[in-house]
């Protein structure tokens, strides 16, 4: 059984790796996956990123660049039919970090774009992310109206959705990134009785999470990987750093005077911060000026696109294409393949009829109004 997988928004391919090693065995011995079919983002080197290391060719033509408005979603002799949909639409309007101006933004907006996917090709399951902004953006109601026109994008199709915040630190990711990931199921499948459920936590207590330090360490990243380079820094940033305590920032109250930073306004707790050997990181990001790269907890430099690389659980051999910051970029902005992979897993053992250890939905206030 093998689910033919559109794509919008694909970033370097953090959900379709997820999806890519997603497996599942039935009891009748069928074998479930996701293959790639198409995909689309406006990121020229994100594309590239995605076609290398998904299609094994970085100009593959499955992977179209350009603006989502331009891609011929209607036309499926051009795309290809598909069996299920996956889209991370952009977050710079729900994320807490900005104006979050909502649906009245510039990316807003841009979901309705999936909606059309799902209007046209009525896929048996999608699969939706996006920051936990989303949730509180024009206070409530932009979350509000995108379940709805998902739960229904025309009169002749209807999902059952199942919004949920997942916290990947309780997922064995070793960062703490908290993602609404709305998944859909075609309700007349739902009616045959193919639920989702949200998968539960791999490892719910604190004491169990895994550390930045060991994703970094454990193994050691070979010299010559990929996408490794160090960043030279000014002498007052290292000796600023040296005076700075794991898991703290550029705020600490032991920075000499000389060394401080002089800024006026807001002092965002990431600015210079050091990772915890002890805890899972915090959230890796895609921009930001200086003090935004994150820090490492022992030696006083940011880390390498590779270290955050292996925070958002990317094998050694995923190569980013593309400059430093546009690499910088491109992590920042994916899903956590590992943590992907446990939520399309569980996608496909529900289609499969294979149980599995389950939660309830964070995001059950919203559905149950939605159906009043």
């Amino acid at each position: 059984m093998i689910f033919k997988k559109g794509e919008l928004f694909n970033g370097p391919g953090g959900l379709s790796l997820g999806a890519k090693k997603a497996k599942v065995v039935a009891p009748n011995g069928e074998v479930y996956t996701i293959q790639h079919q198409w995909s689309n983002d406006f990121d020229i080197n994100a594309c590239k990123t995605y076609g290398l290391n998904i299609c094994g060719d970085e100009d593959h033509p499955s992977v179209h660049y350009g603006p989502v408005e331009r891609l011929p979603i209607g036309e499926r002799n051009k795309l290809g039919d598909i069996d299920c949909f996956v889209f991370g639409f952009p977050c710079n309007d729900y994320s807490n970090v900005g104006e979050k101006k909502g649906l009245n933004g510039t990316f807003g907006p841009l979901y309705s774009y999936g909606v059309k996917v799902l209007k046209e090709y009525k896929p048996k399951f999608f699969v939706a992310e996006n920051v936990g902004g989303l949730q509180s953006a024009n206070e409530g109601k932009a979350f509000i109206q995108i379940l709805k026109e998902l739960m229904q994008p025309s009169g002749d199709v209807e999902y059952e959705v199942i919004p949920h915040l997942y916290k990947f630190e309780e997922y064995g990711i070793p960062q703490a990134r908290h993602r609404i990931i709305i998944v859909g199921i075609r309700k007349d499948l739902a009616d045959k009785g193919i639920v989702y459920r949200v998968p539960a936590p791999t490892t719910p207590n604190s004491a169990d999470y895994r550390t930045s330090s060991d994703a970094i360490l454990n193994p050691a990243i070979p010299d010559d990987a990929p996408n490794h380079e160090k960043t030279t820094h000014r002498q007052n940033v290292v000796d600023m750093l040296n005076h700075i305590p794991p898991g703290e920032n550029a705020w600490y109250i032991g920075i000499p005077e000389e060394l401080q930073l002089n800024v006026r306004g807001a002092r965002l707790s990431s600015i210079y911060k050091r990772l915890d050997p002890n805890k899972p990181a915090y959230t890796v990001t895609g921009s930001g000026g200086g003090g935004t790269h994150m820090y490492h907890w022992e030696e006083p430099r940011a880390l390498t696109n590779r270290e955050r690389a292996r925070l958002q659980t990317f094998p050694d051999d995923f190569v980013f294409v593309g400059s430093k910051e546009a690499v910088r970029k491109q992590v920042g902005m994916a899903v956590p393949p590992e943590g992907a992979k446990i939520v399309f897993e569980a996608i496909l053992k529900s289609f499969a009829g294979i149980e599995y250890n389950y939660v309830e939905p964070t995001a059950k206030l919203q559905i149950s109004r939605l159906l009043v």
